[in-house]
């Protein structure tokens, strides 16, 4: 159709403009910069302030399972508005919309500070939380939609490699800091400092410039929603299937590492092995540090890594899960049976980082800018929705084969592998089509 063609030649110009402007443009640009610190101070907010809830719900109620349900609920808002969220971040301001997106939350986090007291701790903390869930749902595909707009050609990729070294660093530092404070001072301070830590991101994000042109609207509020979710869904279903496939892989990815780990490492270190809190603390530590690592290696093979190798790295997922199994055969002690645990999962952890920022960063290098909020936001909530299902099917898993580990991690392994070997004709075809676009 006609529309499908000039939605092609739109994406190759974008691509060929992308990988001209990207050979002489530098990657900490003034916009990309400020974001960066943005982040870097909304993460921080963000980890300290859940550590604090958690720790405050657990010791109020006792009961895990309690505010387990809580973040739960949730996750709900996310997964329903995100789409919302997407269709905004491509009709709206982007920097006006992630300036108000982090002040709502310092507001939020600042109401629920004033109005919390013993009687209503549960009941202010929960509102909190899927007040928070909403605002990321709106959030989260904006931000992602900046980063083209920002960065052209591997800079895109780069961007993402330092975002997501920035989101393990948080990770790394916050809840440490956030459980020294939340010990000295209590919940109120704590949430104070993650209103501190919003308000500067919005301060941060107020000198972003962008460019923007506003789109006319024509008819109802349900008429412009309904023809811009079909008309992105349309875009990568049918004149951009790649990107589907794409979708598809990083939810399967995901599905597996995310199961395996959440559910399976604490499994595994406390329930299986026997070992205190200490050594699982170490190892979701050592995770963190596999991350931070993963995020470099994807920065530094940003212009090196072909797209058809993306199809090893899927498969070297499995490969490193293997070991983990095989462990549990043999009859080794528990110490080494949890270094091989961690060195394998921490393997596997790197390799999903890279193989994730990869296939965000193809996904937004192929999506035209005025879909880019839409396509960005059906990625979080596939990441979303399978995430959860693979936990309950992996707990099930080891809940069943307690006694027979390498029954779960073994086939595991080598399903991630066929899978990603038989990936391998796909990401040639898409390193062809590109190679086709460039020249």
């Amino acid at each position: 159709t006609l529309r499908a063609y000039l939605y092609a030649r739109e994406c190759r110009q974008n691509q060929g403009k992308r990988r001209e402007s990207a050979m002489t443009e530098k990657l900490f640009t003034k916009n990309f910069a400020l974001l960066i610190l943005g982040q870097l101070t909304s993460l921080f907010g963000n980890f300290i302030l859940k550590l604090a809830l958690s720790m405050y719900v657990l010791e109020a109620t006792g009961s895990a399972a309690i505010f387990a349900g809580i973040l739960s609920a949730a996750t709900i808002p996310t997964i329903l508005l995100s789409p919302l969220g997407g269709i905004l971040a491509d009709r709206a301001d982007r920097r006006n919309i992630m300036v108000a997106l982090d002040a709502l939350t310092g507001v939020s986090v600042l109401c629920a500070a004033l109005f919390l007291s013993e009687s209503n701790a549960i009941a202010v903390i929960s509102t909190l939380l899927i007040i928070l869930s909403i605002l990321g749902a709106f959030e989260t595909p904006t931000v992602q939609a900046c980063i083209p707009t920002m960065l052209q050609g591997d800079n895109i990729m780069k961007g993402n490699a330092v975002v997501n070294q920035v989101a393990s660093l948080s990770y790394l530092i916050a809840p440490m800091l956030g459980g020294v404070l939340y010990a000295m001072l209590g919940l109120k301070p704590v949430m104070y400092a993650s209103v501190v830590c919003f308000f500067i991101t919005a301060l941060f994000e107020c000198f972003i410039k962008l460019s923007y042109q506003r789109i006319q609207n024509q008819g109802s509020m349900l008429r412009i929603v309904k023809q811009d979710f079909l008309s992105s869904m349309r875009y990568i279903s049918k004149e951009q299937t790649s990107i589907s496939k794409m979708l598809l892989l990083t939810a399967f990815s995901r599905f597996f590492v995310m199961g395996i780990t959440i559910v399976g490492l604490p499994f595994l270190v406390r329930t299986v092995l026997g070992f205190n809190p200490k050594y699982y603390g170490a190892a979701e530590s050592a995770l963190a540090v596999a991350t931070i690592l993963g995020s470099i290696a994807a920065g530094i093979l940003a212009e090196k890594l072909k797209i058809h190798k993306l199809s090893v790295l899927l498969a070297s997922m499995g490969i490193f899960i293997i070991p983990a199994g095989i462990v549990f055969i043999l009859p080794v002690n528990a110490i080494i049976k949890y270094g091989v645990t961690v060195v394998s999962f921490c393997g596997m952890q790197a390799v999903i980082s890279i193989f994730s920022i990869f296939a965000v960063s193809l996904i937004q290098q192929r999506t035209p800018n005025h879909l880019i909020g839409k396509v960005m936001a059906y990625t979080s909530t596939v990441t979303l929705c399978v995430q959860p299902i693979g936990q309950i099917v992996y707990g099930f898993l080891f809940d069943r084969f307690y006694s027979a580990i390498y029954f779960v991690l073994i086939p595991t392994g080598i399903i991630v592998c066929i899978v990603g070997l038989s990936a391998m004709s796909f990401f040639k075809n898409m390193e062809r089509k590109q190679q086709e676009v460039s020249a």
